[in-house]
């Protein structure tokens, strides 16, 4: 079974895309950047638009069923590897006890020049079996 899980983005209507996609056991956000009603949120601050990213594709998986406890991979696209630190530091607040597999990676451009970062997460929830836990 799959479902999708729209978000308030109005770019997923415009280029046919789900904010989130659950396939089974599996949740997938699509890219999400920190574009609240078509507005770039915290230009210029590393920290925050990550936090900003995450939250959102994490409330997509979240209305899908999936908690962040569930995460077990997030990558995230930067324009400058010089903000590292600040990302970094952003991703161990959101996932730090959790630990999922990460990526992060440095592109020449994101869809607006204010984005400083776009994150995808994976989530994956047993449909029997006991909550996550962590080894």
């Amino acid at each position: 079974m799959i479902r999708r899980v729209a978000g308030s983005n109005p770019l997923e209507n415009v280029y046919g895309y789900s904010r989130a996609v659950v396939a089974g056991d599996w949740a997938l956000s699509a890219g999400t950047t920190a574009t609240v009603n078509g507005q770039v949120v915290h230009p210029g601050d590393p920290y925050r638009q990550a936090h900003a990213a995450f939250k959102i594709a994490l409330d997509a998986l979240r209305e899908a069923g999936f908690e962040r406890a569930f995460v077990v991979r997030t990558r995230m696209y930067v324009i400058d590897m010089g903000h590292q630190s600040e990302i970094g530091r952003a991703h161990k607040d959101l996932f730090g006890e959790i630990r999922p597999v990460a990526t992060m990676v440095e592109v020449a451009a994101l869809a607006d020049p204010d984005h400083l970062i776009e994150v995808e997460v994976e989530a994956y929830r047993p449909a029997a079996g006991p909550s996550p836990e962590t080894v």
